[in-house]
């Protein structure tokens, strides 16, 4: 009958069928129907990965197959053990559903595995709703190693003034990613002033000891990378001792430290105003020019030449730009270097409080505080800067400085330019195309539309393949000379020198390393000229590798660090010593096993990534040293020091 009647009244056949479902419009459940859940999976297991690294993300659907809208209460990842974390991995989650999630319809939930420390992980997404039953959920399985002690050690090398082994096993706990956030997150240790009068350990001069402050710092203090990148900052942004005095040096130092992971227009801003700065580029006291004068153009020219543009335009890449001729692009003119000059006039020393100041020029000497402006001593003109930017006529001094720095920094020049001579001095020397191109990339944008973020610009760095891909395969080419600087503070801090005095610090005895360094023409903070202790466009002599720190190496000087390095094993560092007898760590095991020896001092100084014939050479050698563990100790640090393979952070 019923057939009959949908047959002979194809009407009633049409109200029979179901009602067609278009996006958006309101369901009835006239039948008084139930959703049916489901999801895609029943488990997923990642890949075992490092710790502090992130396993590709993984896709679960879940699906309405039910005759009902389903009511969503919650998508949560749960867990059980002392290595999960609610809320903050070790499977972060997003997802597209809706709250309710139409009958016939689907949405996406995203998983990943990101482990802070090693072991295993066990969880679950679950997924409640009024479905019957009313959770579903997906088992989740991971498993995180430790990274090796050597890919921890090159990491080190990279990032702080030398691996310890404490430091080692630290960031082998917390990943590669892990310990950069510790370090972004460790507060800067700053230098102390240099009291006036003078201390007798530098009585004739102040620079040794703002030098003992900082070696102490470096070799000492919990923010490794924090310096690390200050020391990189600081053969950008020079200034010398030579110049400018030691009470002067450690606050500019501080301001290094204190702006390394901010932002660059930061920097700019804080190192323009900086007394340091301003007397050894002479901005401090630069007066508004008279009639027929022009006004110091020593900072504004080296501001752009050497701190944020560059002489030449650059593509994206770092290399470049040409004119139809071949000839490089010019970034600025010798007008812009003079706008800018009468742009930077009237500033001088703030008073000794830090308030503003009233006279010009006003010789107070406050090194602890940025400069202050004299507004009837600054141009008041329009200036053009950069041939773009019109700074109008009647700006307070303030106002010139803040629309002359925003106008360099947001020239595109400046991310290429900065962020491969920061490769240069914290990976490699000779950075390729792409990866200098990926990090300028990260200095326009951060991901979060911020330009110039540190902290980004550092991380991509650091984390970019290139940098990271010698950490497992040692015949990937790369790296840097290890500078004086650096080839002292990592035998110092390999080997666990500490300082002879008790009262070091108070004695400033630290100082006393300047003196190797100096041998080695690095003394810190006291470069002979702008342009640094070696140019970054440093080429080798007949070859076209960029190896900036080849400035410094010559005949005279490897022969300096072959006689520094038996020093530093023989214990004849001034001020310092070393345990290396028989009896310490490295005895015992230089006594019993040649090659455990060779091994474990190759993890430290080379990353475990000795050349096998050199390896095989050294243990021979120190084999034939009998019954003397501390000799075969000596020689054997010494073979690796002297060696040019150890001479290269890799």
């Amino acid at each position: 009958m019923a057939t009959l009647m949908t047959t002979a009244f194809p009407c009633l056949q049409a109200l029979a069928a179901p009602l067609p479902i278009h996006p958006g419009s309101i369901q009835y459940d006239v039948t008084g129907g139930s959703p049916i859940a489901s999801l895609s999976a029943s488990s997923i297991t990642f890949a075992s990965v490092i710790v502090g690294t992130s396993s590709p993300t993984q896709t679960v659907t879940l699906h309405n197959t039910g005759t009902a809208g389903l009511n969503i209460s919650s998508i949560a990842i749960t867990g059980t053990g002392a290595l999960f974390a609610p809320g903050a991995g070790p499977f972060p989650e997003t997802s597209n559903c809706p709250s309710t999630l139409p009958m016939g319809d689907s949405c996406t939930i995203t998983v990943g595995f990101n482990p802070a420390v090693a072991g295993g992980y066990v969880g679950a997404i679950t997924v409640t709703d009024n479905a019957s039953p009313p959770t579903q959920s997906v088992a989740l399985r991971g498993t995180a190693t430790l990274i090796t002690a050597a890919a921890a050690a090159r990491f080190l090398d990279q990032t702080s003034f030398g691996p310890t082994t404490a430091t080692i096993a630290q960031v082998q706990q917390l990943g590669l990613t892990g310990a950069l956030k510790q370090q972004f997150n460790t507060a800067a240790i700053p230098l102390s002033d240099i009291p006036i009068p003078y201390p007798t350990q530098c009585s004739g001069a102040s620079y040794p000891c703002a030098e003992s402050e900082w070696w102490q710092t470096i070799l000492t203090g919990r923010d490794q990378f924090r310096q690390r990148v200050a020391f990189a900052l600081s053969e950008i942004w020079v200034t010398s001792s030579a110049t400018v005095p030691g009470e002067g040096m450690t606050p500019y130092m501080n301001i290094l430290a204190k702006d390394a992971f901010t932002n660059y227009r930061t920097i700019m801003e804080d190192v323009t105003l900086s007394p340091a700065m301003g007397i050894y580029l002479n901005m401090l006291n630069s007066n508004k020019p008279g009639n027929g004068q022009i006004a110091n153009e020593n900072y504004s020219r080296e501001l752009l030449q050497l701190f944020t543009v560059g002489l030449d335009l650059l593509n994206p890449d770092g290399t470049l730009q040409t004119d139809g001729s071949g000839n490089p692009k010019p970034t600025f003119t010798e007008a812009d270097v003079q706008g800018l000059a009468r742009a930077f006039t009237g500033w001088t020393f703030s008073n000794a409080n830090g308030t503003a100041p009233t006279k010009f020029p006003n010789n107070t000497n406050a090194w602890d505080y940025p400069m202050g402006a004299v507004a009837a001593n600054h141009d008041m003109g329009a200036k053009l800067i950069l041939g773009k930017t019109m700074l109008p006529a009647v700006q307070s001094p303030q106002q010139d400085l803040a629309g002359s720095l925003d106008a360099i920094f947001n020239h595109p020049n400046v991310g290429p330019f900065v962020c491969k001579q920061l490769i240069q001095h914290l990976v490699s020397s000779n950075p390729s195309r792409a990866y200098v191109s990926r990090v300028a990339a990260v200095f326009a944008n951060d991901g979060n539309g911020v330009r110039g973020d540190m902290k980004a610009v550092i991380t991509a760095i650091l984390m970019d393949p290139e940098a990271r891909a010698a950490d497992s395969d040692p015949t990937v080419e790369g790296g840097h000379l290890r500078e004086p600087i650096l080839y002292i503070t990592d035998v110092l801090r390999g080997l666990g020198f500490t300082p002879t005095d008790p009262n070091a610090a108070a004695d400033y005895a630290y100082a006393s390393l300047s003196n190797y360094a100096g041998n080695l023409s690095e003394r810190p903070m006291r470069s002979g000229s702008v342009f640094n202790f070696f140019p970054p466009s440093y080429v080798i002599p007949n070859t076209q590798l960029n190896a900036p720190e080849f400035g410094l190496e010559n005949s005279a000087s490897v022969i300096l660090r072959l006689s520094l390095a038996d020093s530093l094993v023989n214990n004849r560092i001034s001020g310092f010593t070393v345990n290396l007898s028989a009896t310490s760590p490295l005895g015992v095991i230089a006594a019993s096993n040649p090659g455990q020896l060779v091994d474990t001092l190759a993890m430290m100084f080379m990353h475990s990534q000795m050349p096998a014939n050199m390896r095989t050479a050294i243990v021979n050698h120190i084999t034939t040293i009998t019954n003397n563990p501390a000799e075969r100790l000596r020689v054997a640090i010494y073979l690796i020091l002297s060696a040019s393979q150890y001479k290269i952070i890799h």
